[in-house]
């Protein structure tokens, strides 16, 4: 089959690879779209260290099973599926627990580091186990499919959360993901959704999707104008979708005392932390890692056309051209949001 190999870091090329072999539980999946996430591009250039040479990426995809194996009983071939980013065992602790997204020995898709290495989906076919695969609804197209993995990670940070529709909500971050928080919260119905940004493009479409307001985080005047909009006290809960010290000290400083604040961003190891803020005005700071049980509710959600993932298709190409868009994201060529990859 036809791969888009990382063969060295910066380095991807198109390669002949032999078909995967499926495990006795798994199927082979032709895979029909495969989205590039920011975790592969900067896991492309090995900033990451999740991403080492050579390996297959690509976790965000959809397809057609076309092989099961032995025990697969529930899956026939001509289904069309998408699949969990995460692989992860059914009897660990945390999986018992309703917490497979912090399981032991959990394995993702497309990442190779030195735990372990499993080809993803940038390839014309994919090896997925049974208990990760999703049903896709009539009327969702595979390209749509494809980004159930990015809406499902802005779910579980608001499942964690907990808004309520009476509540605000400030977003730090109006990027891939922080677009979709925004969108699951008018969902919710939450009162007021703030967007946070440096990119006047990306507050824009942040007002389309679902804020309800918009500044530009270097506006002097921030914290003034959050204050009067929720009545002087501070956002209820706050969703970070950046990962630095900067983002995360405007999230906390920017709920009332006893909010909420929920990381998502995970651009850097470690930050600076306001600690005194934080402790007298008690606020809970959570993080949120992955995904634990949301693709059905977003592939509802997408299939009854409440969450818009077409707004953030920037572009549809074929698998040989994917080095080049890749470079592309690599160099945050602006108005670029997701590029679908068809093998």
């Amino acid at each position: 089959m036809k791969a888009l190999v990382l063969e060295k870091y910066n380095q991807l090329k198109i390669k002949e690879v032999e078909n995967p072999k499926i495990a006795d539980d798994e199927v082979l999946v032709k895979v029909k779209a495969a989205g590039i996430c920011g975790s592969d591009v900067h896991g492309m250039d090995g900033s990451t260290g999740r991403r080492i040479p050579p390996i297959i990426m690509g976790h965000e995809a959809s397809g057609e099973i076309v092989e099961v194996g032995s025990v697969v009983s529930e899956w026939k071939v001509g289904d069309k599926v998408t699949f969990d980013s995460t692989i992860y065992p059914l009897d660990d602790w945390f999986t018992l627990k309703g917490h497979y997204n912090l399981s032991d020995n959990r394995q993702v898709l497309g990442v190779s580091c030195d735990d372990f290495v499993r080809n993803g989906a940038f390839a014309e076919f994919v090896a997925v186990p049974r208990h990760i695969l999703y049903r896709i609804p009539e009327g969702v197209s595979f390209e749509q499919a494809a980004m159930v993995e990015p809406v499902a990670v802005a779910m579980h940070a608001i499942k964690l959360a907990g808004p309520e529709a009476s509540e605000t909500a400030i977003v730090v971050g109006a990027g891939m993901i922080g677009l979709f928080v925004i969108q699951l919260l008018k969902v919710i119905g939450c009162k007021k959704i703030i967007a946070v940004d440096i990119d006047n493009e990306k507050l824009k479409m942040a007002l389309e999707l679902g804020a309800t307001h918009s500044f530009k985080s270097s506006d002097s005047g921030l914290k003034d104008h959050i204050l009067e909009l929720t009545n002087q006290r501070g956002a209820d809960h706050a969703f970070e979708a950046v990962g630095i010290s900067e983002t995360v000290g405007l999230a906390i400083d920017n709920v009332r005392k006893g909010g909420t604040v929920t990381l998502l961003g995970n651009l850097t190891p470690e930050i600076q932390f306001p600690l005194q803020s934080v402790v007298t005005r008690q606020i809970k700071v959570q993080g949120s890692c992955a995904i634990c049980g949301e693709y059905p509710a977003v592939l509802d959600l997408i299939a009854d056309g409440k969450v818009n993932v077409d707004a953030m298709i920037s572009k549809v190409v074929q698998l040989a051209e994917g080095a080049g868009w890749f470079q592309r994201l690599y160099n945050k060529e602006k108005g670029l949001f997701k590029v679908i990859l068809k093998p």
